[in-house]
């Protein structure tokens, strides 16, 4: 089998100064002056993956991706220092996507999300609903409670060799939250022996849960130190929060959120993101269409549900009833 071409290069890079304390990388790829979109890393913590691009048809759209606070080019950086969790909040990113709309000049876009960029794409939405031409979401996530309580706990029992080994990093927490709490705390130790342990330990729980597709090379940035590091402290910084979400859960959505066209794509068995969440936000989204695939897949570059994805940003070009 022939090797897939290389993803199209950016036609244009920059540095988004939030006047926060953080600089934003971005990109732009595809086709000036073609249908707009923004594609949000999952994570939180993974940066903007060249295969987020490949999702898209490049001669029909102009796909804006960045690193979010704290990871990828952007910094201050969460491997280097705990700054970079100051004013790093799912405000603060909703704020960073806004900034990234208003300096490209652009009334409306396609918003495309994957595992945790789903949960970002879907607080983006319901903040600013007449910004969003449709949404694209992919292993979707709402980062709610239930949710983290079944990643960190109830998924223990499908995996039960691979979570004692996670559970025993941090013995004395028990599953759940305070589990997140308690890594979090080993990830912010100063002492290098601790905090990397501790981030080599929860990438490999995270790995176990998604369960890679064989058919595909796993991404060496999971053996870089500081990829680990970073994410970790970030997922943990997200996470131990409820992604800052549970005062205003996106499950009901409100009018603005319910009234946005989207393409929803889940694969059936995703231990890393249970297809109850996908059904539930697909019966409350009046507009929404649901691809519910077999298999346990959840990254959307992964097989089968990058070409459903592909699929789905394919078929919002052709809906008439959508408004660029």
């Amino acid at each position: 089998m022939a090797a897939p071409c290389p993803p199209p290069e950016p036609f244009e890079t920059g540095i988004l100064d939030t006047g926060e304390g953080h600089r934003i990388y971005w990109e732009r790829c595809g086709t000036p002056g073609g249908r707009p979109a923004v594609a949000l890393h999952g994570g939180p913590g993974s940066g903007a993956s060249p295969r987020l691009r490949r999702l898209f048809d490049l001669e029909r759209y102009c796909l804006t991706l960045f690193d979010q606070r704290g990871c990828g080019r952007s910094r201050p950086h969460a491997a280097e220092t705990l700054a970079a969790l100051e004013a790093n909040t799912t405000r603060h990113l909703i704020a960073d996507i806004e900034r990234l709309r208003a300096r490209f000049g652009l009334a409306r876009w396609l918003v495309f999300g994957g595992s945790w960029g789903a949960t970002l794409a879907l607080a983006y939405a319901r903040a600013h609903p007449s910004a969003v031409a449709a949404l694209v979401l992919a292993g979707v996530t709402t980062t709610s409670r239930a949710e983290i309580e079944w990643l960190y706990g109830g998924a223990g029992a499908r995996r039960p060799e691979a979570f004692a080994a996670f559970r025993a990093a941090a013995p004395e927490a028990e599953p759940g939250l305070a589990l997140v709490a308690a890594y979090a705390r080993r990830l912010q130790d100063p002492d290098p022996g601790t905090h990397r342990a501790a981030a080599a330990a929860w990438c490999a729980w995270e790995q176990a849960l998604a369960e890679p597709d064989p058919a595909t090379p796993p991404s060496p940035r999971w053996s870089d130190p500081a990829f680990r590091l970073a994410f970790t402290r970030l997922v943990t910084h997200y996470f131990g929060h409820l992604a800052w979400l549970a005062a205003a859960p996106i499950l009901p959505p409100d009018p603005g959120l319910a009234a946005i066209p989207a393409w929803l794509v889940q694969s059936r068995g995703d231990l890393a993101a249970p297809a109850a969440t996908a059904e539930a936000l697909h019966a409350a989204l009046p507009l929404s269409r649901l691809a519910l695939l077999d298999g346990t897949v959840h990254a959307a570059s992964g097989r089968g549900m990058a070409e459903a994805t592909t699929a789905a940003t394919g078929a919002a070009l052709r809906d008439p009833s959508l408004r660029w």
